[in-house]
């Protein structure tokens, strides 16, 4: 539990400060706060909707439905991060995606680092 606490702090932090740079490169440091805010809050949804998707999976639905409802989780939460990066950014659709894939790899990395702390 610990090492989940470290890690979604650390994804977070590590998020936020990585970013910066990447809203700099794109001319667009002085809409960063507001990125951050609204990046923020859709993680809530984000969550929101992941809980509401996959906890009816868990009551005994098809596998086929549940990994459909999972499927469609995670593809709603990919948009919604790239909407918010696009909008609050004010930049193209392809540069708002390389928020998306720097916010995926780092909790891809962060993941497998707390899994291997949780392992012992």
């Amino acid at each position: 539990m610990t090492a989940e606490l470290i890690g979604y702090a650390a994804a977070w932090a590590g998020f936020a400060l990585a970013s910066l740079p990447l809203a700099e490169m794109q001319g667009r440091k002085a809409e960063w706060p507001r990125f951050i805010a609204a990046w923020n809050w859709a993680n809530v949804v984000q969550y929101l909707v992941l809980i509401a998707l996959t906890v009816p999976a868990a009551l005994g639905l098809p596998d086929s439905v549940a990994q459909g409802l999972g499927l469609a989780a995670l593809g709603y939460a990919l948009w919604l991060e790239w909407f918010v990066a696009k909008s609050a950014l004010r930049l193209a659709g392809g540069a708002a995606v390389m928020f998306v894939v720097l916010d995926l790899l780092l909790g891809i990395f962060i993941g497998g680092l707390v899994g291997r702390l949780s392992a012992g």
